[in-house]
């Protein structure tokens, strides 16, 4: 029976410690400006970490870059400089390492702010899917997270790994794709080509632009005058001098008609329209009027955006349009 019951108690303790844990959720931060200085505000547009930074970017796998000073360094969700400001550049974290400007030459650090990889590049990338590019003496070559170089250098130009393949242009400025052990798996024919997304890349020919697939046929014909990638299953794409959106069959689903338009994030996308800039839904339906001087896709529930005083000042809406917190500067 002892037994029974300290089966019952110990159950009903880890019920409460799973629960507990599924129910704390980490705090979305948003970087903010006041007077000049970068500090961090939640959802709900609270005041959590004060302005004291003279830069500061969002937050990456639970740590932020801030600058004090001139230099670079990172600090965590309740503020604290976990790794101080030391470094001449500094980018996000991705897939646990971030690269670092000493001088002249990246390296990468991991978040404890050991250098993992010594700075010995001239250039470089992120980590996507596993591997980053880098330049040294004008050669592109790609490293894995020890630092090994798993494609060796070569001349022709080349652009960061998204979904198992990366773009390569040669010498005639041809456009291809590689895969992760370097070899050309799409030929370089096109005139112009972008990163994967959503399992399509754009690319242009004679000036039009359409899309491929991974395994290099043409989904969509080569017939608008731009496009964008696709995000959400639709792409921003440009006819007669309007932008609009097409699904992956390229079908027209919301009508060339804005003077630009972004990509779709969290149901919304961003267009500007005679001069300012609002969102749309997927049904091309406005639920945020044009009326700033810029915007940004959403992300978490909020957007950023800007409106034009002198100098410009930044705030945040929900979408719905309010703001969470009004322009500042």
């Amino acid at each position: 029976m002892k037994k029974v019951v300290l089966f019952l108690i110990l159950f009903a303790v880890l019920t409460l410690v799973s629960y507990a844990q599924q129910e704390k959720k980490p705090v979305e931060l948003f970087p903010i400006i006041q007077n000049g200085q970068y500090g961090y505000m939640d959802q709900a547009g609270n005041l959590l970490i004060k302005p004291q930074f003279d830069r500061a970017g969002r937050f990456s796998e639970g740590v932020a870059r801030v600058m004090i000073g001139e230099k670079w360094g990172y600090i965590d969700d309740t503020g604290s400089m976990v790794i101080h400001p030391q470094f001449d550049e500094a980018g996000y974290f991705h897939e646990g390492l971030a690269r670092v400007k000493i001088g002249e030459k990246y390296g990468y650090i991991d978040k404890t702010g050991n250098l993992t990889i010594h700075p010995q590049f001239d250039e470089a990338g992120s980590f996507f899917d596993g591997l980053a590019r880098v330049i040294s003496d004008g050669k592109y070559a790609y490293i894995d997270r020890s630092g090994k170089m798993t494609i060796e250098s070569q001349s022709n130009r080349t652009g960061r790994f998204s979904e198992e393949l990366a773009l390569c242009k040669n010498l005639s400025r041809k456009c291809g794709y590689i895969d992760k052990q370097g070899k050309t798996v799409i030929s370089q024919q096109f005139d112009r080509a972008w990163y994967f997304s959503d399992g399509l890349a754009k690319v242009v020919l004679e000036g039009k632009s359409g899309y491929i697939d991974k395994t290099g046929k043409m989904v969509i014909s080569p017939k608008f005058e731009d496009a964008g990638p696709f995000s959400e299953e639709l792409a921003n794409i440009e006819s007669k001098n309007r932008w609009g959106y097409i699904n992956k069959m390229g079908e027209i689903i919301i009508e060339p008609q804005f003077d630009l338009a972004g990509r779709f994030s969290d149901g919304l996308a961003a267009v500007k329209l005679n001069g300012k800039w609002g969102y749309i839904d997927k049904d091309g339906k406005t639920v945020i009027s044009p009326q700033f001087d810029q915007a940004v896709p959403f992300q978490n529930g909020l957007a950023q955006v800007v409106v034009r005083s002198s100098p410009p000042k930044f705030g945040y809406v929900d979408k719905t349009g309010k703001y969470i917190w009004e322009p500042t500067r």
